[in-house]
């Protein structure tokens, strides 16, 4: 269990300056008779750990009728984004909120769930995933706990709600939010209840989509203790169930202490790619199975490149050449993750150096275009790409010279003998 923390946190958000803005407050205004509105979950809890708040979701003992009603007679836009499941996005002053009818759950299957309205604040909280979610607060900042999440925070603790293998039953994708969350909120070891349930019936995670595992991932990969828990994970046999690579928790571990060393934000490709990937061939199988954005699965695929020149041990100009070829964002993963894969300190002076290469060696633009050679009076045609192709070589050979008039001598010296 996690040490009590020497200050406990607020147990109100009376003090926060969102609570007053003044879209919420005309939501509140259109929607609250007398408590029937709250609001829920994450904005709560990271409001009462000093953490950033991102969205505000809404809750109520309203229907989702009655809260397009009462939303429209009020000048506010409604767009029934999840009717079934009773969420109705309310919109006020340009910003959105999230307004969802208190529920409880008919049937489930791991994947999706039928519900039905309630309005039992309790029964609706005891259907949510961990008691550090299923925290309420009305409009005045008073907060309202059912189910121990307070004392979960204080304590620095992510529990499931009741049983953890029946709220696992209800959603699969839970195992990934128990680990995501632990990673992201917890200070201690996981929740042992939690652990031993996800490690039993982690086979239900083969009921889910790819896009909803890779989505979950992808947030998981870059918490705070995401190496730590990996490693956790892969005890319990849960990353084998998730994709049919081979896991480095280790890897994982090196690259956030890379990044910490180096004053760098944390980089999901960079930390998936030194997670899971041992060759490139391992990319697209893994963006593939994680139904990647092609933009996320061209970079995973360049930070899984395997190129020497991504050794500190390689000579300043091939690093400067593959600068060049790849781009600098390709590269500082690329070596981050050789980095990662080599076993050196997160301070080693050779690997430090060749990432700030990057900070203060921008790679230049080819110095000329085939306007450039059809000036000099070159034919258009094939011969103006061999040509250029056969300048860049000598160029980069060369270091990337910039005097003008070297690189123009030469471009004509290659033009007379073509």
């Amino acid at each position: 269990m996690a040490p009590v923390p020497k200050h406990p946190l607020r147990h109100d958000l009376k003090a926060a300056p969102w609570l007053k803005a003044a879209s919420l407050a005309r939501v509140f205004a259109a929607l609250d008779g007398g408590g029937e509105t709250r609001i829920i979950g994450g904005a709560v809890r990271n409001a009462l750990l000093g953490q950033p708040v991102a969205d505000i979701d809404l809750a109520t003992v309203l229907t989702p009728d009655a809260v397009m009603d009462r939303a429209t007679k009020a000048g506010l836009s409604v767009y029934p984004t999840g009717i079934a499941h009773g969420t109705v996005t309310v919109v006020a002053d340009g910003h959105p909120y999230e307004v969802t009818t208190l529920r409880r759950d008919v049937e489930t299957d791991g994947r999706r769930a039928v519900v039905a309205f309630t309005t039992d604040w309790c029964e609706d909280a005891l259907r949510r995933d961990f008691t550090i979610n299923a925290l309420s607060a009305d409009a005045e900042g008073n907060i309202f706990d059912s189910v121990g999440g307070l004392d979960d925070l204080d304590h620095r603790r992510v529990r499931f709600i009741g049983s953890a293998e029946d709220r696992i039953r209800e959603d699969y994708l839970r195992i990934l939010r128990f680990f995501r969350f632990t990673s992201a909120y917890a200070s201690g070891p996981p929740d042992a209840q939690g652990l031993a349930a996800s490690a039993a019936l982690k086979d239900g995670l083969q009921r889910l989509s790819a896009e909803r595992i890779g989505a979950e991932m992808m947030t998981f990969i870059v918490t705070p203790r995401a190496g730590e828990i990996a490693a956790i994970m892969q005890e319990a046999s849960v990353l084998r169930s998730l994709v049919p690579l081979d896991a480095h928790p280790e890897r994982l571990a090196r690259m956030q202490a890379i990044e910490a060393a180096l004053a760098e934000p944390p980089d999901a490709i960079s930390r998936l790619a030194a997670l899971l990937l041992d060759t490139p061939e391992d990319a697209p199988r893994l963006a593939k199975h994680f139904r990647l954005s092609s933009a996320e699965g061209s970079a995973l695929a360049a930070a899984a490149d395997v190129n020497p020149a991504y050794r500190a041990d390689a000579s300043e100009h091939a690093a400067k050449v593959q600068i060049y070829r790849a781009g600098t964002a390709a590269f500082k993963r690329a070596l981050r993750v050789a980095w990662a894969r080599s076993g050196a300190s997160a301070t080693d002076i050779a690997w430090t150096q060749r990432d700030r290469l990057t900070a203060h060696w921008t790679p230049p633009a080819l110095p000329f275009s085939g306007a450039d050679l059809l000036a000099l009076g070159i034919p258009a045609g094939p011969c103006i790409g061999r040509l250029l192709k056969a300048f860049e070589a000598w160029w980069i050979e060369a270091g990337f010279p910039d005097d003008r008039a070297a690189q123009r001598d030469h471009l004509i010296a290659l033009a007379k003998q073509r």
